[in-house]
Protein backbone atom coordinates (compact mmCIF):
# COMPACT_ATOMS: atom_id res chain seq x y z
CA UNK A 1 0.00 0.00 0.00
CA UNK A 2 1.45 3.32 -1.09
CA UNK A 3 1.01 6.38 1.11
CA UNK A 4 1.17 9.77 -0.55
CA UNK A 5 1.40 13.39 0.48
CA UNK A 6 -2.04 14.92 0.77
CA UNK A 7 -2.56 17.38 -2.05
CA UNK A 8 -2.84 20.84 -0.52
CA UNK A 9 -6.16 22.41 -1.33
CA UNK A 10 -5.70 25.61 -3.34
CA UNK A 11 -8.92 26.86 -1.76
CA UNK A 12 -7.73 26.53 1.84
CA UNK A 13 -7.80 29.75 3.83
CA UNK A 14 -5.04 29.94 6.42
CA UNK A 15 -6.35 31.82 9.44
CA UNK A 16 -2.94 32.73 10.83
CA UNK A 17 -1.67 34.23 7.58
CA UNK A 18 -4.92 36.12 6.93
CA UNK A 19 -5.04 37.62 10.43
CA UNK A 20 -1.39 38.69 10.13
CA UNK A 21 -2.00 40.41 6.81
CA UNK A 22 -5.06 42.22 8.18
CA UNK A 23 -3.03 43.38 11.19
CA UNK A 24 -0.28 44.61 8.90
CA UNK A 25 -2.75 46.57 6.78
CA UNK A 26 -2.11 44.46 3.66
CA UNK A 27 -5.61 42.96 3.65
CA UNK A 28 -9.05 43.80 4.96
CA UNK A 29 -11.68 41.70 6.67
CA UNK A 30 -14.02 42.59 3.81
CA UNK A 31 -11.55 41.15 1.28
CA UNK A 32 -11.29 37.90 3.23
CA UNK A 33 -15.07 37.69 3.38
CA UNK A 34 -15.19 38.19 -0.39
CA UNK A 35 -12.95 35.14 -0.84
CA UNK A 36 -15.26 33.12 1.41
CA UNK A 37 -18.26 34.32 -0.57
CA UNK A 38 -16.63 33.21 -3.83
CA UNK A 39 -15.94 29.75 -2.44
CA UNK A 40 -19.50 29.47 -1.14
CA UNK A 41 -20.90 30.51 -4.50
CA UNK A 42 -18.69 27.97 -6.27
CA UNK A 43 -19.18 24.93 -4.02
CA UNK A 44 -21.99 25.26 -1.47
CA UNK A 45 -24.67 23.91 -3.80
CA UNK A 46 -22.63 20.71 -4.17
CA UNK A 47 -21.12 20.42 -0.68
CA UNK A 48 -23.97 21.68 1.52
CA UNK A 49 -21.83 22.77 4.45
CA UNK A 50 -24.20 25.38 5.85
CA UNK A 51 -27.54 25.12 7.62
CA UNK A 52 -27.90 28.93 7.65
CA UNK A 53 -26.00 31.82 6.07
CA UNK A 54 -26.30 35.61 6.28
CA UNK A 55 -23.77 37.21 3.94
CA UNK A 56 -25.33 40.71 4.00
CA UNK A 57 -25.04 40.84 7.80
CA UNK A 58 -21.46 39.54 7.57
CA UNK A 59 -20.56 42.27 5.07
CA UNK A 60 -21.81 44.96 7.43
CA UNK A 61 -19.77 43.48 10.26
CA UNK A 62 -16.64 43.16 8.10
CA UNK A 63 -16.93 46.78 6.99
CA UNK A 64 -16.62 47.82 10.63
CA UNK A 65 -13.11 46.25 10.74
CA UNK A 66 -13.59 44.20 13.95
CA UNK A 67 -10.82 44.37 16.52
CA UNK A 68 -9.43 41.47 18.52
CA UNK A 69 -6.97 38.74 17.55
CA UNK A 70 -9.27 37.23 14.90
CA UNK A 71 -9.39 40.59 13.06
CA UNK A 72 -12.80 39.96 11.49
CA UNK A 73 -12.04 36.48 10.14
CA UNK A 74 -15.23 34.60 9.19
CA UNK A 75 -16.15 31.66 11.43
CA UNK A 76 -18.64 28.85 10.86
CA UNK A 77 -20.41 27.50 13.96
CA UNK A 78 -21.92 24.04 14.25
CA UNK A 79 -25.68 24.21 14.50
CA UNK A 80 -25.86 22.81 18.01
CA UNK A 81 -24.59 26.10 19.50
CA UNK A 82 -27.27 28.68 20.24
CA UNK A 83 -27.09 31.89 18.21
CA UNK A 84 -29.28 34.96 18.59
CA UNK A 85 -28.73 36.04 14.96
CA UNK A 86 -29.40 32.67 13.31
CA UNK A 87 -31.83 29.79 13.66
CA UNK A 88 -30.50 26.94 15.80
CA UNK A 89 -32.15 23.68 14.80
CA UNK A 90 -29.73 21.03 16.17
CA UNK A 91 -30.10 19.09 12.91
CA UNK A 92 -33.65 18.11 13.88
CA UNK A 93 -37.06 18.87 12.39
CA UNK A 94 -38.34 19.15 15.97
CA UNK A 95 -36.55 22.51 16.17
CA UNK A 96 -37.27 23.84 12.69
CA UNK A 97 -37.13 27.63 12.81
CA UNK A 98 -36.02 27.71 16.46
CA UNK A 99 -34.55 31.13 17.35
CA UNK A 100 -32.68 31.34 20.66
CA UNK A 101 -32.69 34.72 22.38
CA UNK A 102 -29.03 34.49 23.37
CA UNK A 103 -25.71 33.26 22.03
CA UNK A 104 -23.94 30.25 23.45
CA UNK A 105 -20.96 31.21 25.60
CA UNK A 106 -18.50 30.01 22.95
CA UNK A 107 -20.22 32.13 20.28
CA UNK A 108 -19.87 35.17 22.54
CA UNK A 109 -16.17 34.36 22.96
CA UNK A 110 -15.77 34.26 19.18
CA UNK A 111 -17.37 37.68 18.85
CA UNK A 112 -15.24 39.10 21.67
CA UNK A 113 -12.13 37.81 19.90
CA UNK A 114 -13.11 39.70 16.74
CA UNK A 115 -14.52 36.74 14.84
CA UNK A 116 -17.23 37.30 12.28
CA UNK A 117 -20.04 34.75 12.53
CA UNK A 118 -20.71 33.83 8.91
CA UNK A 119 -23.27 31.09 9.41
CA UNK A 120 -24.33 27.84 11.05
CA UNK A 121 -22.73 24.66 9.76
CA UNK A 122 -24.58 21.42 9.25
CA UNK A 123 -24.67 18.92 12.11
CA UNK A 124 -26.08 15.45 12.25
CA UNK A 125 -29.27 15.20 14.29
CA UNK A 126 -28.48 16.23 17.88
CA UNK A 127 -24.81 15.61 17.00
CA UNK A 128 -25.39 11.85 16.77
CA UNK A 129 -24.81 9.70 13.69
CA UNK A 130 -27.74 10.23 11.29
CA UNK A 131 -26.00 11.89 8.30
CA UNK A 132 -26.87 15.42 7.21
CA UNK A 133 -26.74 16.82 3.69
CA UNK A 134 -23.02 17.65 3.65
CA UNK A 135 -20.61 16.03 1.18
CA UNK A 136 -16.84 15.71 1.37
CA UNK A 137 -15.07 18.48 -0.59
CA UNK A 138 -12.17 16.12 -1.35
CA UNK A 139 -14.60 13.81 -3.16
CA UNK A 140 -18.34 14.54 -2.97
CA UNK A 141 -19.14 10.85 -3.36
CA UNK A 142 -17.69 10.27 0.12
CA UNK A 143 -18.88 11.22 3.59
CA UNK A 144 -17.31 14.24 5.31
CA UNK A 145 -17.68 12.43 8.63
CA UNK A 146 -19.78 13.64 11.52
CA UNK A 147 -21.26 14.96 13.55
CA UNK A 148 -19.37 18.19 12.78
CA UNK A 149 -19.72 17.50 9.07
CA UNK A 150 -20.46 21.03 7.89
CA UNK A 151 -17.65 22.61 9.90
CA UNK A 152 -14.95 20.28 8.55
CA UNK A 153 -16.26 20.56 5.00
CA UNK A 154 -16.53 24.36 5.13
CA UNK A 155 -12.86 24.68 6.09
CA UNK A 156 -11.72 22.08 3.56
CA UNK A 157 -13.63 23.86 0.78
CA UNK A 158 -12.20 27.28 1.68
CA UNK A 159 -15.58 28.68 2.70
CA UNK A 160 -14.26 29.78 6.10
CA UNK A 161 -10.78 29.81 7.67
CA UNK A 162 -12.11 28.69 11.08
CA UNK A 163 -15.05 26.55 12.13
CA UNK A 164 -16.39 25.28 15.44
CA UNK A 165 -17.50 21.72 16.11
CA UNK A 166 -17.99 19.38 19.02
CA UNK A 167 -16.98 15.85 19.98
CA UNK A 168 -18.81 13.32 22.13
CA UNK A 169 -17.40 10.24 20.42
CA UNK A 170 -15.20 11.31 17.49
CA UNK A 171 -17.00 14.25 15.94
CA UNK A 172 -14.06 16.65 15.58
CA UNK A 173 -11.10 14.38 14.89
CA UNK A 174 -12.85 12.02 12.46
CA UNK A 175 -14.36 14.64 10.08
CA UNK A 176 -11.08 16.59 10.18
CA UNK A 177 -9.31 13.40 9.09
CA UNK A 178 -11.84 12.63 6.36
CA UNK A 179 -11.71 16.18 4.95
CA UNK A 180 -7.94 16.62 5.28
CA UNK A 181 -7.82 19.57 7.68
CA UNK A 182 -6.50 20.13 11.18
CA UNK A 183 -8.95 19.38 13.97
CA UNK A 184 -8.40 20.18 17.63
CA UNK A 185 -10.41 18.63 20.45
CA UNK A 186 -9.13 20.43 23.54
CA UNK A 187 -8.98 19.09 27.06
CA UNK A 188 -12.43 18.56 28.50
CA UNK A 189 -14.07 21.85 29.51
CA UNK A 190 -11.32 24.10 28.15
CA UNK A 191 -13.96 25.65 25.90
CA UNK A 192 -17.41 26.37 27.38
CA UNK A 193 -20.42 24.27 26.43
CA UNK A 194 -23.00 26.63 27.97
CA UNK A 195 -25.66 27.11 25.29
CA UNK A 196 -24.62 23.98 23.36
CA UNK A 197 -27.22 21.26 22.89
CA UNK A 198 -26.18 18.53 25.32
CA UNK A 199 -25.90 14.88 24.35
CA UNK A 200 -23.64 13.67 27.16
CA UNK A 201 -22.55 16.09 29.86
CA UNK A 202 -19.50 14.00 30.83
CA UNK A 203 -18.26 13.79 27.24
CA UNK A 204 -19.42 16.75 25.12
CA UNK A 205 -16.36 18.82 24.17
CA UNK A 206 -16.23 21.87 21.90
CA UNK A 207 -13.48 21.88 19.29
CA UNK A 208 -12.13 23.68 16.22
CA UNK A 209 -11.19 23.18 12.57
CA UNK A 210 -8.67 25.08 10.47
CA UNK A 211 -6.38 24.42 7.51
CA UNK A 212 -3.23 23.46 9.46
CA UNK A 213 -2.00 22.84 12.99
CA UNK A 214 -0.64 26.39 13.32
CA UNK A 215 -3.97 27.77 12.13
CA UNK A 216 -6.08 25.76 14.54
CA UNK A 217 -3.75 26.61 17.43
CA UNK A 218 -4.02 30.31 16.56
CA UNK A 219 -7.82 30.11 16.44
CA UNK A 220 -7.98 28.24 19.74
CA UNK A 221 -5.67 30.74 21.42
CA UNK A 222 -7.76 33.68 20.21
CA UNK A 223 -11.13 32.21 21.19
CA UNK A 224 -10.06 30.69 24.51
CA UNK A 225 -7.80 33.64 25.41
CA UNK A 226 -5.01 31.21 26.32
CA UNK A 227 -1.37 30.67 25.43
CA UNK A 228 -1.89 28.02 22.75
CA UNK A 229 -0.17 29.43 19.66
CA UNK A 230 2.66 27.37 18.17
CA UNK A 231 3.52 29.47 15.12
CA UNK A 232 6.92 31.12 14.94
CA UNK A 233 8.54 28.40 17.05
CA UNK A 234 10.72 25.40 16.40
CA UNK A 235 8.85 22.60 18.14
CA UNK A 236 10.80 20.41 20.51
CA UNK A 237 11.53 16.83 19.53
CA UNK A 238 8.86 14.91 21.43
CA UNK A 239 8.79 11.45 22.93
CA UNK A 240 6.05 9.74 20.91
CA UNK A 241 4.32 6.53 21.93
CA UNK A 242 2.75 4.75 18.95
CA UNK A 243 -0.46 3.08 20.12
CA UNK A 244 -2.22 0.74 17.72
CA UNK A 245 -4.88 -0.22 20.28
CA UNK A 246 -6.77 -3.49 20.57
CA UNK A 247 -8.85 -2.59 17.49
CA UNK A 248 -5.83 -2.34 15.19
CA UNK A 249 -7.31 -4.99 12.88
CA UNK A 250 -10.25 -2.63 12.26
CA UNK A 251 -7.90 -0.11 10.65
CA UNK A 252 -7.66 -0.34 6.88
CA UNK A 253 -4.42 -1.39 5.22
CA UNK A 254 -3.96 2.22 4.11
CA UNK A 255 -4.49 3.59 7.62
CA UNK A 256 -2.06 1.09 9.10
CA UNK A 257 0.51 2.14 6.51
CA UNK A 258 -0.19 5.82 7.20
CA UNK A 259 0.44 5.42 10.92
CA UNK A 260 3.73 3.64 10.24
CA UNK A 261 4.71 6.36 7.75
CA UNK A 262 3.95 9.08 10.28
CA UNK A 263 5.99 7.29 12.95
CA UNK A 264 8.95 6.92 10.57
CA UNK A 265 8.75 10.58 9.60
CA UNK A 266 8.75 11.64 13.25
CA UNK A 267 11.74 9.45 14.04
CA UNK A 268 13.65 10.77 11.02
CA UNK A 269 12.99 14.30 12.29
CA UNK A 270 14.55 13.49 15.66
CA UNK A 271 11.63 12.37 17.82
CA UNK A 272 12.03 9.43 20.16
CA UNK A 273 9.44 6.99 18.88
CA UNK A 274 8.47 3.76 20.61
CA UNK A 275 5.56 1.36 20.58
CA UNK A 276 3.18 1.65 23.53
CA UNK A 277 0.65 -1.13 24.15
CA UNK A 278 -2.89 -0.34 25.27
CA UNK A 279 -3.18 -1.25 28.97
CA UNK A 280 -6.19 -3.45 29.84
CA UNK A 281 -7.69 -0.70 32.02
CA UNK A 282 -7.83 1.62 29.01
CA UNK A 283 -9.46 -1.11 26.95
CA UNK A 284 -12.08 -1.39 29.70
CA UNK A 285 -12.61 2.37 29.51
CA UNK A 286 -13.02 2.14 25.74
CA UNK A 287 -15.91 -0.25 26.38
CA UNK A 288 -17.34 2.01 29.09
CA UNK A 289 -17.63 5.05 26.81
CA UNK A 290 -20.87 4.10 25.01
CA UNK A 291 -22.54 3.12 28.28
CA UNK A 292 -21.82 6.54 29.81
CA UNK A 293 -22.76 8.34 26.60
CA UNK A 294 -26.05 6.51 26.10
CA UNK A 295 -27.16 6.71 29.74
CA UNK A 296 -26.70 10.47 29.66
CA UNK A 297 -28.22 10.92 26.19
CA UNK A 298 -31.47 9.29 27.38
CA UNK A 299 -31.67 11.98 30.05
CA UNK A 300 -30.29 14.91 28.08
CA UNK A 301 -32.84 14.29 25.31
CA UNK A 302 -35.70 13.38 27.67
CA UNK A 303 -38.05 16.07 26.36
CA UNK A 304 -37.49 15.16 22.72
CA UNK A 305 -37.82 11.44 23.41
CA UNK A 306 -40.91 11.75 25.61
CA UNK A 307 -42.79 14.21 23.38
CA UNK A 308 -41.42 13.73 19.83
CA UNK A 309 -40.06 10.19 19.73
CA UNK A 310 -41.55 9.52 16.29
CA UNK A 311 -39.62 12.48 14.84
CA UNK A 312 -36.22 11.24 16.00
CA UNK A 313 -34.13 9.41 13.40
CA UNK A 314 -34.37 5.59 13.68
CA UNK A 315 -30.70 5.13 14.66
CA UNK A 316 -30.89 7.59 17.54
CA UNK A 317 -34.36 6.42 18.54
CA UNK A 318 -33.07 2.85 18.87
CA UNK A 319 -30.09 4.05 20.92
CA UNK A 320 -32.41 5.88 23.32
CA UNK A 321 -34.77 2.90 23.54
CA UNK A 322 -31.87 0.70 24.61
CA UNK A 323 -30.40 3.38 26.87
CA UNK A 324 -33.60 3.43 28.93
CA UNK A 325 -32.58 -0.01 30.22
CA UNK A 326 -29.15 1.05 31.53
CA UNK A 327 -29.19 1.07 35.32
CA UNK A 328 -27.63 3.72 37.50
CA UNK A 329 -25.40 1.02 38.99
CA UNK A 330 -23.92 0.14 35.58
CA UNK A 331 -23.46 3.82 34.78
CA UNK A 332 -21.69 4.50 38.07
CA UNK A 333 -19.40 1.51 37.57
CA UNK A 334 -18.54 2.77 34.07
CA UNK A 335 -17.62 6.14 35.56
CA UNK A 336 -15.36 4.43 38.10
CA UNK A 337 -13.74 2.51 35.24
CA UNK A 338 -13.10 5.80 33.46
CA UNK A 339 -11.60 7.39 36.57
CA UNK A 340 -9.16 4.49 37.04
CA UNK A 341 -8.19 4.66 33.37
CA UNK A 342 -7.48 8.39 33.55
CA UNK A 343 -5.02 7.81 36.37
CA UNK A 344 -3.32 5.01 34.46
CA UNK A 345 -3.11 7.17 31.33
CA UNK A 346 -1.50 9.93 33.39
CA UNK A 347 1.13 7.45 34.56
CA UNK A 348 1.70 6.25 30.99
CA UNK A 349 2.25 9.84 29.84
CA UNK A 350 5.12 10.11 32.32
CA UNK A 351 7.03 7.82 29.94
CA UNK A 352 6.11 9.56 26.65
CA UNK A 353 5.03 13.10 25.85
CA UNK A 354 2.21 12.22 23.46
CA UNK A 355 0.50 9.24 21.88
CA UNK A 356 0.27 8.73 18.11
CA UNK A 357 -2.73 6.72 16.95
CA UNK A 358 -5.16 6.66 13.98
CA UNK A 359 -7.79 9.38 13.69
CA UNK A 360 -10.21 6.97 12.01
CA UNK A 361 -10.26 3.38 10.74
CA UNK A 362 -9.37 4.62 7.26
CA UNK A 363 -10.21 7.21 4.64
CA UNK A 364 -13.73 8.58 4.33
CA UNK A 365 -16.15 5.82 3.32
CA UNK A 366 -17.87 6.11 -0.01
CA UNK A 367 -21.54 7.06 0.17
CA UNK A 368 -23.56 9.39 2.35
CA UNK A 369 -25.37 6.82 4.47
CA UNK A 370 -22.71 6.82 7.17
CA UNK A 371 -20.51 9.34 8.97
CA UNK A 372 -17.81 6.74 9.68
CA UNK A 373 -16.83 4.85 12.79
CA UNK A 374 -15.57 6.61 15.98
CA UNK A 375 -13.79 3.57 17.45
CA UNK A 376 -10.36 5.26 17.36
CA UNK A 377 -11.69 8.40 19.06
CA UNK A 378 -14.07 7.54 21.87
CA UNK A 379 -11.46 6.45 24.42
CA UNK A 380 -9.68 9.81 24.18
CA UNK A 381 -12.95 11.73 24.49
CA UNK A 382 -13.71 9.79 27.66
CA UNK A 383 -10.20 10.48 28.98
CA UNK A 384 -10.73 14.21 28.39
CA UNK A 385 -7.32 14.57 26.79
CA UNK A 386 -6.36 17.05 24.04
CA UNK A 387 -6.35 15.49 20.55
CA UNK A 388 -5.14 16.96 17.27
CA UNK A 389 -5.80 15.53 13.83
CA UNK A 390 -2.63 15.99 11.80
CA UNK A 391 -3.28 16.21 8.05
CA UNK A 392 -0.72 15.52 5.36
CA UNK A 393 -1.16 11.92 4.20
CA UNK A 394 -3.41 10.36 1.56
CA UNK A 395 -4.21 6.98 0.05
CA UNK A 396 -3.84 5.91 -3.59
CA UNK A 397 -7.15 7.58 -4.45
CA UNK A 398 -6.01 10.90 -2.95
CA UNK A 399 -8.36 10.67 0.01
CA UNK A 400 -6.96 12.05 3.29
CA UNK A 401 -5.65 9.71 5.98
CA UNK A 402 -5.49 11.49 9.33
CA UNK A 403 -3.39 10.50 12.32
CA UNK A 404 -3.93 12.02 15.74
CA UNK A 405 -1.71 13.24 18.51
CA UNK A 406 -3.11 12.63 22.00
CA UNK A 407 -1.62 14.64 24.86
CA UNK A 408 -1.86 14.87 28.63
CA UNK A 409 -4.97 16.45 30.12
CA UNK A 410 -4.47 20.20 30.51
CA UNK A 411 -1.29 20.23 28.41
CA UNK A 412 -3.02 21.43 25.26
CA UNK A 413 -0.19 23.61 24.00
CA UNK A 414 2.26 20.72 24.32
CA UNK A 415 -0.08 18.52 22.30
CA UNK A 416 -0.39 21.20 19.61
CA UNK A 417 3.39 21.65 19.55
CA UNK A 418 3.91 17.90 19.06
CA UNK A 419 1.26 17.93 16.33
CA UNK A 420 3.11 20.77 14.58
CA UNK A 421 6.35 18.78 14.84
CA UNK A 422 4.65 15.78 13.22
CA UNK A 423 2.96 17.87 10.53
CA UNK A 424 6.33 19.34 9.52
CA UNK A 425 8.02 15.94 9.68
CA UNK A 426 5.41 14.45 7.35
CA UNK A 427 5.85 17.39 4.94
CA UNK A 428 9.64 16.87 4.85
CA UNK A 429 9.32 13.11 4.40
CA UNK A 430 7.05 13.55 1.38
CA UNK A 431 8.65 16.64 -0.14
Amino acid sequence: MNIHALRTSERALHALELAGRIEAGALTAAAVLARCEQAIAAREAEIGAFAALDLPRAKKSAAASPAGPLRGLPVGVKDIFDTADFPTEYGSSIYAGHRPRTDAALVSQIRRAGGLLLGKTVTTEFAHMAPGKTRNPRNPQHTPGGSSSGSAAAVAAGMVPIAIGSQTGGSVIRPAAFCGVAGFKPSYQLLPTVGMKCFSWQLDTAGLFAASVSDVAFAAAAIADRDLRVDGMTPAQPRIGVMRMHIWSEASEAMQAALEAAARAAAAAGARVEDVPLPPALEDAWRAHPLIQDYEAYRALAFEYDHHRDRIAPTLRKLLDNAAKITAERYDEARRTARRARQLLSDLLDEVDVILTPSAPGAAPRGLQTTGNPIFNRLWTLMGTPCVNVPGLADDAGLPLGVQIVGRFGRDKSALEAALFLERAIERAHA
